[in-house]
């Protein structure tokens, strides 16, 4: 990640060109969990992100799920000889 030193502009200007104008992730929590927490912290953080993600895709799959379940069968069944 490219580190600006100058000290004049605002947060957003000296976090980088792919930074969002006002994003809090990227402007204060990235660099601060790059410049302060060990590597074990960083990875169980990661790790921690990844398993609220694959639950998020659990509850999203269980309503695509139940709203399956409730729709009626299009078509007819037809045997294949």
């Amino acid at each position: 990640m490219e580190e600006n030193t100058t000290s004049t502009g605002t947060a957003s200007e000296s976090a980088g060109a792919h930074a969002a104008p006002g994003c809090f992730i990227c402007n204060v929590a990235m660099p601060m969990m790059e410049r302060f927490w060990s590597g074990p912290t960083c990875e169980h953080f990661r790790n921690s992100r990844i398993e609220f993600l694959k639950g998020i895709r659990s509850l999203i799959d269980q309503r695509i799920e139940h709203l399956s379940r409730n729709q009626p069968q299009h078509g007819t069944h037809v045997t294949v000889e």
